[in-house]
């Protein structure tokens, strides 16, 4: 039962990571392969304001703002220009932030790995295990967020905005909807949420380099695409699901230095036999 706790607490992580891939995605129709290096500047922000006030929840609040705030500079400067632009040419600027902020990261805290001493959270015993609290909260929070999401995505004006813009740009502007607004707020959310992952992160791996991101991000991206890329549900689906067979996988000494391996598999498998992901919905385009 612990080990199935655990995978859904690590898949509630990717989740969270994911929303962000999908949601730019199904709007901006863009894919941000920097949106994993978000996480690291999160999690350093965390660090700073930890090794400074001891407290992680004011590091947690500092990090959604420091977040956010890269998130709307990012969309700004690095992707608003390319509005329009061939898709490849978004996708090599996207690796091409991932890269400077990777670097910038390096020159300001350097290259090697920060430890992060974290405050004792202790246990509870729950199901027949002990189940860490840090796991209880991250399933509790990382699920509040993600039904959150949902309600302001299908009730709220500015979530209808932006599901009118992810079918139709053009006609969502004509209607009066200002796109590039609607954009820059899916940016602003996407890197939120990376901020609240970066915590959760950092309490399952409790050490900071400038290459944090880049392995969540990749699985979280997989984990999107399993889902259906573009769908909320299907990010969150595509996120448990990967976070249950990691740790089922490590908790298999058989087969625990091949669960990157079977992580993949498992993706090329679902969309051999659905290409559009588990959640994922078939779009007709006019041609």
């Amino acid at each position: 039962m612990s080990v199935l706790l655990d995978g859904l607490s690590l898949g509630a992580i990717y989740a969270l990571i994911a929303l962000g891939y999908t949601m730019v995605y199904g709007i901006a129709k863009m894919l941000n392969f920097a949106h994993g290096d978000i996480i690291m500047v999160g999690a350093y922000a965390i660090l700073t304001l930890l090794n400074t006030t001891g407290n992680p929840y004011i590091g947690l609040l500092a990090a959604i703002i420091v977040c956010t705030i890269f998130g709307i500079v990012i969309e700004r400067l690095a992707y608003k220009p390319l509005r329009g632009a061939s898709p490849l040419a978004v996708l090599i600027t996207a690796i091409g932030v991932s890269y400077l902020l990777q670097g910038v990261a390096q020159l300001v805290f350097g290259s090697t790995s920060k430890p992060v001493a974290q405050p004792g959270y202790g246990s509870v015993f729950l199901f027949g295990a002990n189940i860490s609290y840090t796991t209880i909260i991250t399933l509790v929070v990382g699920g509040i967020i993600m039904a959150a999401l949902t309600v302001f995505v299908k009730k709220t004006r500015t979530g209808h905005a932006m599901l009118a813009v992810s079918e139709d740009k053009g006609a969502a502007q004509l209607m009066g909807i200002n796109v590039n607004r609607i954009i820059m707020l899916t940016f602003a959310i996407g890197s939120a949420l990376a901020a609240f992952a970066s915590l959760f992160y950092m309490w399952q791996i409790p050490s900071v380099q400038p290459t944090l991101g880049a392995m969540p991000g990749i699985k979280a991206f997989t984990a999107a695409v399993i889902g259906g890329i573009g769908s909320i549900p299907g990010a969150m689906a595509g996120g448990v699901l990967l976070g249950v067979i990691e740790k089922i996988s490590l908790s298999i000494p058989a087969v625990s230095n091949y669960t990157t391996a079977i992580e993949f598999s498992v993706l090329i498998l679902i969309l051999l036999v659905r290409p559009i992901g588990l959640l994922g919905k078939k779009r007709r385009e006019k041609v």
